[in-house]
């Protein structure tokens, strides 16, 4: 399999330095940096983007993280692995990400547990992390991103 186009991001200009920056834009609402790249990861395995799907799964090696936390990631229900703040910033990953799926798209009960965990301007960033890591997605799996070949 190859790319069907050069990543968009790097076809249009300023394109990549937006997302970086929206990426930035979320830092002082001091979202740990493992949740983030867990909610990116979680979004990334729901929408088959493998580039995004390997990126995150190494970030999240680089930082540390265990084995065991990075392969049941899919699972993370069934494990005991992540914190209940975690799992509340998962939820909201995938509500997010699969907005389709049900009548309410993020039901209530998932927007109050993470509204539990994480202050309003939290919650603002979670959302914004939660968008960008689907766009980035959006971006790969269509034009067909490999493994392997970003930056």
């Amino acid at each position: 399999m190859q790319a069907r186009l050069k990543n968009p991001v790097m076809l249009i200009p300023g394109a990549l330095q937006a997302l970086l920056a929206l990426d930035k834009s979320t830092e002082a609402a001091e979202i740990p940096y493992v949740t983030r790249k867990l909610i990116h990861l979680r979004a990334s395995q729901i929408n088959a983007c493998s580039l995004c799907v390997d990126m995150h799964a190494r970030e999240l090696k680089k930082a540390g993280e265990k084995d065991e936390r990075i392969f049941a990631l899919a699972a993370w229900r069934e494990t005991p692995y992540f914190t209940d703040a975690e799992r509340a910033a998962l939820a909201l990953a995938e509500a997010g990400t699969r907005l389709a799926d049900r009548p309410d798209a993020v039901p209530d009960d998932v927007w109050d547990e993470a509204a539990r965990h994480y202050d309003e301007k939290a919650l603002a960033a979670l959302v914004v992390q939660i968008a960008l890591i689907n766009a980035f997605n959006r971006l790969n799996a269509t034009t067909r991103q490999m493994v392997g070949t970003w930056g």
